[in-house]
């Protein structure tokens, strides 16, 4: 039901536990995963996201796949996501709902609620 698996990963301590859960979808249910970087320019170097990234996953001995992209003016982060989750034959988006930029009064950011408002497939939100 869930073959591949969308994850949008900022780095955040919030996208390492949506990380978790679709390494365990995969342990579980055999799903690819492909981790989503969208490079805002706040990041840092990319690179050291990715490495984070293939670390966590080669830990959890599961293999997903990374995707960076770097925002444009005129695209926002969600956007991005929402354009990949549409466009990628994804099964699902596991999202955290809260990034690395948050306001601890707010339950969900604006990321996470564009996405799950937006996109044709399921959407996990991970707290």
């Amino acid at each position: 039901m869930f073959r591949k698996l969308l994850v949008p990963y900022d780095g955040s301590s919030h996208s390492v536990r949506a990380l978790a859960i679709a390494l365990d979808f995969a342990k579980r249910y055999g799903s690819s995963i492909v981790v989503y970087v969208v490079d805002d320019g706040t990041l840092g170097p990319v690179e050291r996201i990715t490495d984070s990234v293939l670390q966590i996953s080669r830990k959890a001995g599961v293999n997903v796949e990374v995707r960076t992209t770097k925002l444009t003016p005129d695209t926002s982060i969600a956007t991005a996501v929402i354009e990949e989750a549409s466009r990628g034959g994804y099964d699902a988006v596991i999202i955290s709902a809260r990034g690395r930029t948050v306001n601890p009064d707010i339950m969900i950011g604006s990321v996470a609620l564009s996405v799950v408002v937006n996109v044709p497939i399921s959407v996990f939100v991970v707290r």
